[in-house]
């Protein structure tokens, strides 16, 4: 076999390789004489059949196959021979594929990047101290108190928290449009559900009151023909509903799955189950700066056959999501574009994450696999149940096993980076959009 190595753009390489004649024509020869031993064919016995015969039907196509099979093979081995990293499946295109001629073929395909970790140490994290405090605790039983609510009707004036039936009737330019009718339509003021302002103009509306309120839609709201648009609504209210929250005692305790203890097992339960997010909200927070300074910090040329990989994956996370909304018959093909900037970073991610394991000679720490499979099964009414159930499934295990890794790499960059401490809230923390 004789390989030459050439570079033609970019991550892109091009091997071409030359088989001997002897190499393809005895595996050719050895094919059409088993041919000749199992086929059937009118006018010979079995396993009769002349050469001849059987090289003038099956000669072509048992070359091509042979071809294909050896292509690959010497592939495989000049890639090992070159010390050849590839990224991505190579295209073959055979030159010479003759009789009593050596097979020659180009292999087309890209590979991975040189990768040269740089500027960790000028990576900056603000690492969040946040602790959970008696204050977040009380904010967090009213919203459960929220989840509970029943209502009691009223005739007084409404405001934000209170549920209105109401019909409402929209016109632009004078003229009715798709969607911007209807009666009996229930809406607790305050949830947004409606366009800015809609609900804002009913706050302090009565029972068997009359208004017509004036709106914009958004610039980008998804109907085409409203973005922008000013709009007047005709609004009837029918019925008005205040919130009534459960008391919080015993019986609310046990709406929760808390059958001993009562108020106060709940509050070391929902305070428990509190400082688990807060805890994993931070280490989400960290790493997204980590990793945001690594790519800062790092110019990467990208395969794009690991991109198009990754676009593939994405397509069917989306796809799966859909699925579960809609019939799969009727789900469209969903564009590359729609996902290329998420697989580029992905893929330039993943590089860069697998250098620092690389250079660092990090291995999969047993302990922290045991440590997230715990934290994950601790949300579940049965933890250990969860907890058998990662270690004898492989697949889920070995999952465990690259998050864990991939946290290694992260602490390993951690400790290189410029870290700054900040004060900060649970609120802020869980609800970073609120602020």
């Amino acid at each position: 076999m004789q390989v030459s190595v050439e570079t033609t753009q970019g991550l892109e390489r091009r091997l071409t390789i030359s088989v001997p004649a002897e190499t393809v024509d005895v595996e050719v020869k050895n094919r059409l004489r088993h041919l000749g031993k199992t086929q059937r064919i009118n006018g010979f016995r079995p396993g009769k059949v002349p050469v001849s015969v059987i090289q003038k039907r099956y000669g072509k196509s048992v070359r091509q196959e042979v071809a294909g099979e050896l292509m690959q093979r010497n592939f495989v081995e000049a890639i090992v021979a070159e010390k050849i990293n590839p990224a991505g499946r190579p295209q073959f295109v055979a030159k010479s594929n003759e009789d009593g001629k050596p097979l020659e073929f180009e292999a087309t395909f890209e590979v991975y990047p040189e990768v040269e970790l740089q500027g960790l140490d000028k990576i900056a994290v603000e690492r969040p101290v946040v602790e959970v405090t008696d204050k977040d605790l009380d904010e967090m039983f009213v919203t459960l108190q929220n989840q509970h609510k029943t209502w009691k009707e009223n005739k007084r004036k409404t405001k934000n928290g209170d549920k209105l039936t109401i019909d409402f009737n929209g016109r632009v330019d004078g003229e009715e449009f798709e969607g911007g009718k209807a009666e009996g339509f229930e809406l607790e003021l305050g949830s947004g559900r409606m366009i800015p302002g809609f609900e804002k103009e009913i706050v302090g509306m009565k029972v068997g009151e009359e208004k017509t309120i004036k709106v914009t839609f958004p610039e980008d709201y998804h109907a085409e023909n409203l973005k922008g648009k000013d709009a007047e609504f005709d609004i009837v209210v029918h019925k008005t509903e205040g919130p009534v929250l459960p008391e919080v005692n015993e019986d609310f305790a046990k709406l929760f799955g808390v059958e001993e203890g009562g108020v106060e097992a709940l509050r070391e339960e929902v305070s428990k189950n509190m400082q688990r997010e807060l805890t994993q909200a931070v280490k989400a927070k960290v790493k997204e700066q980590v990793i945001e300074g690594l790519l800062e910090a790092n110019e990467l040329e990208l395969p794009s056959a690991l991109i198009a990989q990754e676009i593939d994956v994405l397509r069917q996370q989306a796809m799966q999501r859909f699925a579960g909304q809609m019939d799969p018959k009727n789900l469209p093909q969903l564009p590359d574009d729609m996902f290329e900037e998420q697989a580029k970073r992905r893929v330039k991610v993943g590089l860069l994450l697998g250098e620092v394991i690389k250079v660092n000679e990090l291995k999969v720490d047993e302990a922290k696999v045991k440590e997230l499979i715990e934290s994950a099964a601790s949300a579940y009414e049965d933890p250990q149940e969860v907890i058998d159930y990662y270690t004898s499934n492989k697949e889920l295990n070995q999952q465990m096993q690259n998050v864990a890794l991939e946290e290694q790499a992260v602490d390993l960059l951690l400790e290189k980076a410029a870290v700054k401490d900040v004060e900060g809230s649970f609120k802020d923390i869980m609800n970073p959009q609120a602020k």
